[in-house]
C-alpha cells in the first residue's frame, strides 16, 4: 500500500489561478439571454416561493469559476433559495476564494511534475474542518462554513457557504472519494469525509421529502448531484412522503444522461413539469436573477 503521508505539499502561494475576484459578475451587470425555458424556471420559482414552498438549488464547480457566487448569494438572501446542494468541487473553489481571493489552476501542469492539487493550504484547512464537523456531528457544508468564519478569512463575503451558515441556510456537499484534491492531501480522514458527507446526505433528503409544489434546479453537475437527488427522492417516497408535482431544471453547456433522465425525464411519472435550460452560466444565471429580483 503506498504511504500518503509521504506525499509532499507545496504553499498556495506559489500557484498560478486563472480564476480571481475580478471575475465576479456584479448584481448589477446588464447579461440576459432570450430563453423562454429560462423566463418559466424563474416563473416557477416565484410561484413556489408564493405558497410557501421549498426552492432547492444544486451546483456543480464551475458555477464558482464562471463567476457566479455573488449573484447566487443575493438570492439566498432575498429568500428565493431555501437548500444549496453542491459537489466537492464547489467546496473547493469556494472556500479557495475566502481565503485568497483566487481558485483554478492549471490542471494540465500540475500533472506533468505531480503538483496537480497539492496546495498544503487548500487540504490541511478543508480536511480540518470535515474531521471538526465529523467529532460534533456536524455535516460537511456546515462545517466549512463555520471554518471559514472562525478562520474570518478575508474573503468569506463572496463565499456561499459563509453565506449560508450565517443564514442558518442548509448547504450540503456530496462526494465521490478520490474525486476532490482535498482527498490528495496527507491529511485526508475517510472516515470524516464519509460521515459528513453521509450526514448531508439525510440533511438533503429531509429537504426533498418536503419539495412538493417547490422547485429544484440542477446547475452545472453532470453526475453526482443528480444521482444524489434520484436517491433521496427515492428514500422519501419509501418513507411515503408524497412528494410530486414539483418543477426541475437542468442548466448546463451539453445534453448529458443522467441530469437528462434524473432531473427532465423520470420526474414527470410524478407530475413535475421539467426545462431545459442549454446556455453558458455566466449568462443563464445572470439572467434568472434578473428576472427573479426585478419582482
Amino acid at each position: 500500500m503506498l504511504d500518503f503521508q509521504k506525499i509532499t505539499t507545496y504553499p498556495i502561494s506559489q500557484r498560478q489561478n486563472k480564476f480571481q475576484l475580478k471575475d465576479m459578475i456584479p448584481l448589477d451587470n446588464q447579461r440576459q439571454i432570450d430563453d423562454d425555458n429560462l423566463q418559466q424556471v424563474a416563473a416557477a420559482i416565484l410561484a413556489s416561493k408564493k405558497q410557501g414552498a421549498k426552492v432547492m438549488i444544486m451546483l456543480g464547480g464551475a458555477v464558482v469559476k464562471t463567476g457566479c457566487s455573488l449573484l447566487l448569494i443575493d438570492l439566498m438572501q432575498k429568500g428565493f433559495i431555501d437548500h444549496l446542494a453542491v459537489n466537492g468541487a464547489v467546496s473547493i473553489h469556494d472556500f479557495e476564494v475566502a481565503l485568497i481571493g483566487e481558485t483554478s489552476e492549471d490542471v494540465e501542469r500540475g500533472l506533468e511534475d505531480g503538483t496537480f492539487g497539492m496546495v498544503e493550504e487548500t487540504g490541511r484547512m478543508l480536511n480540518e474542518a470535515i474531521i471538526d464537523g465529523y467529532r460534533s456531528g456536524t455535516g460537511y457544508g456546515e462545517a466549512v462554513g463555520k471554518k471559514i468564519a472562525d478562520l474570518d478569512l478575508p474573503y468569506k463575503s463572496a463565499s456561499l457557504f459563509y453565506n449560508a451558515v450565517k443564514m442558518n441556510l442548509p448547504i450540503t456537499v456530496h462526494v465521490a472519494v478520490g474525486g476532490d484534491i482535498i482527498h490528495q492531501h496527507p491529511t485526508c480522514d475517510g472516515a470524516a469525509l464519509g460521515g459528513t458527507s453521509y450526514r448531508d446526505f439525510q440533511i438533503l433528503t429531509e429537504s426533498v421529502s418536503k419539495l412538493a409544489g417547490g422547485a429544484l434546479l440542477n446547475i452545472g453537475s453532470a453526475v453526482n448531484l443528480p444521482e444524489a437527488f434520484l436517491k433521496a427522492l427515492t428514500i422519501a417516497r419509501n418513507l411515503r412522503f408524497d412528494v410530486r408535482e414539483f418543477t426541475t431544471a437542468n442548466f448546463d453547456f451539453f445534453d448529458m444522461y443522467r441530469p437528462r433522465t434524473r432531473l427532465l425525464e423520470w420526474p414527470r411519472k410524478l407530475g413535475c413539469v421539467a426545462w431545459d435550460v442549454r446556455a453558458d452560466h455566466a449568462d443563464s444565471i445572470p439572467t434568472l436573477h434578473h428576472h427573479l429580483v426585478r419582482f
